[in-house]
């Protein structure tokens, strides 16, 4: 094996690629490297990430001008946006998330194999942007996935998107095997599809929605109590702010990181 310079490796140790207990020889540390398996299986994965090729409005365009010769993903390891789900690791949701867009955004992130990464890209797919409460816009795309990282801007700049990748990238690194969800029997990765009719809402709160506006009757027929017809009741104030509690946890819940 060739020879390098000793201050090549003495680099790598600042960007703690090395292992951080074991010590190389002096006469060895021009031809060896020692370190772990999670930093060597998280560097491979951050250098070659595989966007998907997808945009949903204006923040779409910022995106395809990070991707040109300007700016250059490429350094990156990430021109190779792929078309298909099941050949990407990220999902970049760039633009206004309309609600008749939702089931199709989480019928593709289910398709993408794991581990995968969300990147909420703009006011609009963050929060709701200048449409947020509007009758046909999503105040968030976290409602329904997990975001891993969120840029800001309307539209954000291709500067911006990079740094909110370069977050992503750490974020990656400091990942282990050992802990990382995608890896256990008992978990789950997959995001039962919203439900789009005259108006759009999650299946997992079903239950939550039926116990809270039809009362009691709705916890006997869900406990196989036989058929009970109740009439919807107006939630009281105590009741709201349960409601407040419990999506401002689940919230949280989304956002923490792995």
């Amino acid at each position: 094996m060739a020879s390098v310079d000793p201050a090549g490796f003495q680099q790598l140790k600042e960007q703690q690629y090395l292992h951080d207990q074991i010590t190389v020889p002096a006469e060895l540390q021009s031809n060896v490297l020692v370190t772990t398996l999670d930093k060597a299986y998280n560097w491979s994965r951050r250098s070659s990430m595989w966007p998907l090729l997808f945009g949903l409005a204006c923040c779409a365009i910022e995106m395809i001008a990070t991707a040109a010769s300007r700016y250059d993903l490429s350094r990156f390891g990430m021109e190779v946006m792929r078309p298909s789900p099941r050949q990407s690791d990220l999902m970049i949701v760039s633009g206004t998330v309309t609600k008749k867009m939702v089931p199709a955004i989480v019928r593709i992130y289910n398709q993408m194999a794991e581990p995968r990464y969300v990147l909420s890209m703009g006011a609009c797919a963050t929060g709701g942007g200048p449409f947020k409460e509007g009758y046909n816009v999503v105040s968030g795309i976290d409602k329904y996935l997990p975001v891993d990282v969120y840029v800001p801007g309307c539209p954000p700049t291709p500067e911006a998107l990079i740094f909110g990748l370069m977050k992503l990238h750490e974020k990656v690194e400091r990942q282990s095997i050992a802990k990382v969800a995608w890896y256990r029997k008992e978990s789950s990765g997959f995001v039962p599809v919203p439900i789009l009719g005259p108006d759009i809402f999650d299946p997992r709160q079903i239950q939550l929605i039926r116990e809270n506006t039809l009362g009691e009757g709705a916890a006997s027929r869900s406990s196989g109590g036989g058929e009970v017809r109740v009439m919807p009741e107006l939630l009281s104030d105590d009741v709201k702010q349960n409601l407040e509690a419990i999506r401002t946890r689940y919230l949280a819940k989304m956002k923490q990181p792995a």
